[in-house]
């Protein structure tokens, strides 16, 4: 699924029991957003907000780290007004061009892979295939 794919019905479409009712995902760089709509047995409904991230481990293998939070309809006006705030306080506090300016703290990787293809290419040996 692409950045803003959605589903319906899902997995227990046939079960009387629909636990998972609509989905969202958001891709963010090495991050996946999910944002899943799923019901309780009392057929209500709550918001799962589940962050993800691939992890490298030291033989190579990767591993997905998650952090998941649940959010229930009784505190969904609160959510959100608390989140518009904060985002509002950082685009007031924080202007456009400082946050251009400022490299992410918490990805050298990818701003060391930025530096390497701009570095503009010294001496270097043509080789052509029937030189091989």
């Amino acid at each position: 699924m692409e950045s803003g794919d959605t589903k319906e019905g899902a997995k227990f479409k046939d079960s009387k029991f629909k636990q998972e009712i609509h989905s969202k995902v958001i891709r963010a760089g090495k991050r996946t957003y999910f944002f899943d709509v799923k019901s309780t047995r009392n057929d209500e409904y709550y918001l799962t907000i589940t962050e993800s991230k691939k992890r490298f481990g030291e033989n190579g293998k990767f591993s997905y780290e998650k952090h998941k939070i649940f959010l229930y309809r009784e505190d969904f006006t609160k959510f959100i007004e608390s989140l518009q705030e904060v985002v509002d306080f950082i685009h007031d506090k924080q202007p456009e061009e400082v946050r251009e300016e400022t490299a992410p703290v918490n990805e050298p990787e990818e701003e060391v892979a930025v530096e390497k293809e701009k570095a503009p290419v010294k001496d270097y040996t043509s080789v052509e295939f029937e030189d091989i």
